[in-house]
């Protein structure tokens, strides 16, 4: 966004001024629109020193001009303020508002006050350029608005959010709406910063389309509106209509894994989902999930899959959209020459998640000789795992590693968690907002797996199956949430996914 100003106003030649002045009218209007007239009611504005305090300003004369009693809490020396900022409180100066210059935390005991009495309380203090720690007389602003009882409105972003990564940088603004310019920020859509930000509005204030366009923003935050994707169920259609995935999973001791995946596939709405499990398995996937075919590998000793096993997966391939391999296989010897042998020589499109990650991991000079599209599933600890860096590292740089990686290694990622990421091999990124802490538990990952190797076989691209996949899933653990926060199962989740997939529909 602050390459997208420099655009406007130095490509495009829109003034500074009337990006701000459209920022204040834009945040005004959807004040109003959300908690009505302001007319004789006191409105907090706290301004800070850089243009977010600009925008405030703005604020301010145009809540007095509809006869609101606006009071500002400047919190910087008034002839510090510099540029549009300056220019904007001498025309304030033209109202009749009152302004104090908070120069220490004795002056808050007063806005404490006036805050008790308030329609709204503003948040202007800092944009979307912070990176350092709130401290002193701003630290002790935020915590004032914090303890208000009416609502927060903030401008552009909750000050003391780090904008790119979502960090909190000591103190932060609890925001209850988000008036933010041009385009949502990372830091209001990730955790922890979605949890300050409160409801989001995007406004528009002028920024040319053609600047938004020539800035290729490589970066979405999935909506409901991945529902499209969705393949039409025409009365004539039959199960060979919505594809065939095929599964390599399960171990001894991890059958729960291959009947989650394969659950997964299945509702997603593929038309035919089969198993390839070892073979003194095959009797507990047969009787778990009657709806699923099974192929019980001879070759697999001791209950793993085998190297041995590779011309029978091989010859199963025939006539199947695409496979899923890894959920519960293990990481034995047998079993690492297996998938690499797959990995290296399937053409279908394939998903590697859980252990087949792990296997790779051994090795990653094998993800470029795919031999067809590649969708790796990891979440952080197989990631750190993948890269060769720590899970602390992957957390703490998420956007940047997971970019890098698809489009080193020619593959489409997903890298779990909260906020979920999805990545293609050219570098474009979607962020996934559903899902909740209750998914935190076994077997929610295998259930992805499948979804997403579900839509797959359904026509989907590997782009629309991941987005789709990671949306709906998290969505159908946000419908469990509504009922409880933690304890539901990922059986359970995969029953919810033709409930919300409905839902999705357009």
């Amino acid at each position: 966004m602050r390459g997208l100003d420099k655009a406007a106003i130095n490509n495009y030649k829109v003034p500074s001024l009337e990006l701000m002045e459209n920022a204040g009218r834009r945040t005004v209007e959807v004040m109003l629109d959300r908690y009505g007239d302001p007319l004789g009611k006191t409105v907090a504005i706290f301004v800070g020193p850089g243009n977010n305090g600009g925008d405030g300003l703005v604020i301010a004369r145009l809540l007095a001009g509809r006869l609101a009693r606006p009071v500002v809490f400047l919190l910087v020396p008034s002839d510090k303020l510099k540029g549009d900022s300056a220019h904007n409180y001498s025309r304030l100066l033209e109202f009749p508002i009152k302004i104090i210059e908070v120069t220490n935390e004795e002056n808050l005991h007063e806005a404490a006050a006036i805050l008790a009495n308030c329609w709204t309380v503003v948040d202007g203090i800092f944009g979307t350029g912070l990176t350092r720690e709130v401290s002193g007389i701003f630290a002790a602003a935020i915590r004032v608005i914090n303890e208000a009882t009416c609502p927060v409105v903030a401008v552009d972003i909750p000050s003391g959010i780090n904008t790119d990564k979502g960090e909190t940088l000591g103190s932060c603004v609890q925001a209850d709406i988000t008036i933010t310019f041009g385009q949502a920020k990372i830091g209001q859509v990730i955790h922890p910063g979605r949890d300050c930000t409160g409801l989001l509005e995007v406004v528009d204030i002028g920024i040319p389309e053609e600047a938004v366009a020539e800035a290729d923003i490589r970066l979405e935050l999935l909506e409901s509106k991945v529902g499209r994707w969705l393949p039409a169920r025409v009365p004539t259609a039959h199960k060979g209509s919505f594809g065939h995935l095929l599964i390599v999973a399960g171990a001894m001791g991890k059958t729960g894994a291959a009947l989650l995946c394969g659950s997964g596939g299945l509702r997603s709405g593929a038309g035919l989902v089969t198993l390839c499990v070892p073979y003194e398995l095959n009797h507990i996937i047969e009787s778990g999930l009657w709806e699923a075919m099974t192929v019980p590998l001879q070759s697999a000793a001791q209950g793993i899959l085998s190297i041995e096993d590779f011309p029978v997966i091989k010859s199963t391939l025939q006539g199947k959209q695409a496979v899923v391999v890894g959920p519960g296989i293990g990481t034995a010897t047998e079993t690492a020459e297996l998938i690499e042998k797959l990995y290296c020589e399937i053409e279908v499109p394939m998903l590697v998640d859980a252990d087949g990650l792990n296997i790779l991991a051994a090795d990653t000079s094998l993800l470029k000789k795919a031999p067809g599209q590649r969708i790796l599933t990891p979440h952080p600890g197989e990631m750190a795992r993948l890269t060769g860096l720590t899970t602390s590292a992957i957390l703490k740089n998420r956007f940047e590693i997971t970019r890098e990686f698809a489009m080193k290694h020619n593959v489409y990622v997903v890298l779990k968690g909260a906020d979920t990421l999805v990545c293609d091999p050219k570098g474009n990124m979607a962020i996934n907002p559903t899902g909740n802490g209750g998914m935190a538990t076994g077997g929610m990952g295998d259930v992805l797996a499948g979804l997403i190797g579900g839509f797959l076989v359904q026509g989907l691209s590997p782009w629309q199956a991941c987005c789709l996949g990671v949306y709906s899933h998290g969505l159908a653990g946000d419908r469990l949430a509504e009922e409880t926060s933690a304890g539901y199962l990922a059986s359970e989740l995969a029953d919810q996914i033709p409930f919300i997939l409905e839902n999705l529909k357009v």
